[in-house]
């Protein structure tokens, strides 16, 4: 004897195999094209050459500073994605990367009221992570 499906399953089923197809259809590398970062940790980039000048598309999402003359230290600040472009003595990029900027899902635990999402770092005991753009001092 067969039961018919209700419709709130056959829903979910159908976003999922959505979102799978959706999942499956990005190009091949496309994670891998970009500079990954933490939020509020820091990455450090080592050129090959001098650095002269370093465009952030977008300070809000990422910061960075020049260590020394051939050391970056990139800085995750806000989820989203934004680019990174460094420049040498004569113009010439050395750097033209898309830059990734995530959260560190080992210990973290996320909260969904409605709309409304909360995320709390949890090491060693959770803390409601704010934003840095949001705080206030």
């Amino acid at each position: 004897m067969t039961y018919p499906i209700p419709v709130h399953r056959r829903l979910l089923f159908a976003a999922c195999s959505l979102a799978l197809t959706a999942a499956t259809t990005l190009p091949a590398g496309a994670a891998e094209d970009m500079i990954r970062v933490f939020m509020d940790h820091a990455r450090i980039l080592k050129l090959d050459r001098t650095v002269s000048k370093v465009i952030i598309g977008n300070a809000g999402v990422a910061d960075v500073t020049i260590a020394d003359p051939q050391t970056i230290v990139l800085t995750g600040k806000s989820y989203g994605t934004t680019n990174l472009v460094i420049l040498d003595q004569a113009g010439d990029a050395i750097v033209d990367e898309r830059i990734l900027v995530s959260v560190d899902e080992a210990n973290t635990v996320r909260v969904f009221k409605q709309t409304a999402r909360s995320v709390y770092s949890c090491s060693p005991s959770c803390e409601e992570h704010v934003p840095t753009a949001s705080k206030t001092p």
